[in-house]
């Protein structure tokens, strides 16, 4: 075993009276220095003191997204600008972006949160591990790269992009492990393909870490059975602490959470209870020892559930299941509810087309107009008006089947989606508010 892994196996009682030591610390260090925090706890009648058991974080007030875009940019922000060493910021789609300053300490925690995950999924330090998330204001990137030098890797920072010559550094540095998008990492099987590369046979790729965006079962199979490599799963995000904050050790359907840096609980995300473990609701975090920006029962939206009983590989850090979905990516349409994850599902089940698609939702005076973009690969693509009429209607059968309604397909070429470094927008929604 690594010496980095020893916490994941600590005795539970140990872990309970921990984490209620540092929450004991880190809750009056957030009320003393963050007012919004503070005003939300005189308005519940709550105080840091009020804090005797792990149950008694349940009367604290939760934090969301938009506290971060309001209080803009360094409103949240708990540590003196002196000891801030580094910013994250997520993209400001629909306004503002958060950004959260991080101390040395908090730098720290997250990269030991990573190589945990590295070390969990077998790598050592004799792994090449090719960093090909974003490099910047995204966590990904970063986050990836000072976990895989803590394990003791040899790190390639390659960022997303430039695809042929990742590939070409893969084969020639003789990589083993790659941390990227699911989506990206199709992107890049399929230059691969086009430049006569066999992951299988022309690599020594072992290990794939992905995560930042949700990704079925049917994904996983599919990136195995394309390279030839363990498919590993990666959580985190930034406003809690980029990816690291839970991993699969592949002997449970779920991910362990790093309980002695990042505090679970799962909520009823309509009533706000907090539910028992082995109930499906909303993932909350709390951080235990992140002093720039903390975050008290943060709402993550991802929708999630902590299983019962201990896993068979001896941790003792309880399991979520992955993220299927999340509550504010349910698109309500004729209305039903759909989830992004349940048309891949669908499309998985044929053959001939890749896991790339796009909703776009629009909307006349009377009803919603609901269309799929979907790519055929490559070998399937046919000028044959006839045979791609047949493929249409098995892909429409697949969706309809999965998600109850009669959605518009329209096939499209290999690569013909827009992409951002290797990531296609899923959702365009053009209706009218």
């Amino acid at each position: 075993m690594h010496p980095i892994s020893k916490p994941d196996y600590m005795p539970v009682d140990e872990l309970r009276a921990m984490q209620l030591r540092k929450l004991q610390k880190i809750i009056p260090y957030e009320y003393e220095r963050v007012p919004l925090f503070r005003r939300r706890c005189d308005e519940k009648g709550v105080h840091p003191r009020d804090l005797a058991t792990l149950k008694d974080l349940a009367r604290f007030p939760f934090m969301k997204k938009t506290d971060l875009r309001d209080e803009y940019p360094l409103g949240l922000t708990a540590a003196p600008m002196h000891d801030i060493v580094r910013f994250h910021c997520s993209s400001g789609t629909t306004g503002k972006p958060i950004c959260i300053p991080s101390t040395q300490g908090d730098i720290d925690i997250w990269s030991e949160g990573v190589a945990r995950c590295l070390a969990m999924y077998g790598l050592t330090a004799d792994d090449i591990l090719q960093v090909s998330y974003g490099y910047g204001l995204f966590t990904g990137g970063l986050g990836a790269h000072y976990g895989g030098e803590k394990l003791g890797c040899a790190v390639l920072p390659t960022g997303a992009g430039n695809t042929e010559k990742q590939i070409m550094l893969m084969q020639d540095l003789g990589v083993t492990a790659i941390a990227c998008t699911p989506s990206y990492f199709l992107h890049l099987a399929t230059t691969a393909e086009k430049m006569g590369v066999d992951f299988r046979r022309d690599t020594k790729l072992r290990h794939g870490i992905f995560g930042a965006e949700p990704w079925t079962n049917e994904i996983r199979a599919k990136i195995e059975s394309i390279a030839g490599i363990t498919a590993h799963d990666i959580y985190g995000l930034t406003e809690i602490a980029g990816p690291g904050v839970a991993g699969n050790c592949g002997r449970c359907n779920g991910l362990h959470v790093w309980e002695d840096h990042f505090y679970p609980e799962i909520i009823d995300p309509d009533t706000l209870e907090v539910l028992p473990d082995g109930e499906q609701g909303e993932l909350v975090f709390t951080t235990l020892d992140r002093f720039g920006t903390p975050m008290i029962r943060y709402r993550t939206r991802d929708i999630s559930r902590l299983q019962t009983g201990r896993c068979e590989c001896g941790r003792t850090m309880r399991v979520m299941d992955r993220i299927s979905a999340r509550s504010d990516d349910m698109l309500i349409v004729h209305g039903v509810n759909v989830f992004p994850s349940q048309i891949e599902t669908g499309l998985m089940k044929v053959p001939e087309v890749a896991p790339h698609y796009q909703i776009v939702l629009s909307s006349t005076d009377t009803l919603d107009l609901f269309e799929i973009k979907v790519e055929v690969v490559a070998e399937a693509f046919s000028d044959n008006i006839r045979d791609l009429e047949a493929l249409r209607r098995r892909v429409l059968a697949a969706v309809k089947g999965i998600i109850g309604l009669t959605p518009k397909i329209t096939l499209v070429g290999p690569g013909t989606l827009p992409r951002s470094e290797g990531k296609i927008k899923r959702v365009i929604d053009n209706r009218r508010k």
